[in-house]
């Protein structure tokens, strides 16, 4: 699976032919197909592989009587450590488009866990947690939009710990950059 999620995230799936697998592997097509259907049971698996990590997350529950907003935040930086572990898996599920039924599955899961979190924020909204004057849906994308843009940069050899970008990814999102005046409307 790791070989072939990184052929994937190099050549991108559609590019991605059995063949090229095949070689990647040192395997025969017939050996690779003993084992799957084809390249897109292997896209299924790679995907769900990050998306049930995700949904994994929604699931925990740091303290029974912890706030919606403290969830919020656990969900976010626990978001942050599965796009770390499971970054290429995580890379090649943001990649994806819609164009086979195994890419609409996963996007319509994608869209279940954003409508997940957007009741969490609604929520956060309603004790007073974050700001209730922005759509739900809106800061759900914001705050996904963030961790999500961390595949682009993000390397796990380059020195920064998973759990110091997670607090410091949150910590930015919750309370902001704090030491300058918000400049106002009119200049």
């Amino acid at each position: 699976m790791d070989v072939a999620v990184t052929v994937f995230n190099e050549r991108g799936y559609d590019g991605t032919g059995m063949e090229e697998l095949s070689k990647r592997l040192g395997l025969s097509k017939s050996s690779i197909y003993h084992h799957v259907s084809g390249k897109e049971e292997i896209l299924g698996i790679a995907i769900g592989r990050a998306l049930d990590a995700l949904f994994a997350v929604l699931d925990e529950v740091p303290d029974p009587v912890t706030t919606e907003t403290a969830r919020l935040e656990h969900v976010m930086r626990r978001s942050v450590e599965v796009l770390a572990t499971e970054l290429p898996y995580v890379t090649l599920l943001l990649r994806v488009r819609g164009n086979s039924e195994v890419e609409q599955q996963a996007l319509e899961r994608r869209r279940e866990f954003d409508r997940q979190v957007a009741d969490l924020v609604a929520r956060a909204a309603a004790e007073g947690g974050v700001r209730d004057d922005i759509d739900p849906h809106l800061i759900s994308r914001l705050l996904f939009g963030t961790v999500n843009s961390l595949i682009e940069w993000y390397r796990p050899e380059g020195g920064i710990p998973v759990s110091a970008l997670a607090s410091s990814l949150t910590e930015v999102l919750f309370e902001g950059l704090h030491g300058r005046q918000p400049s106002s409307p009119e200049g």
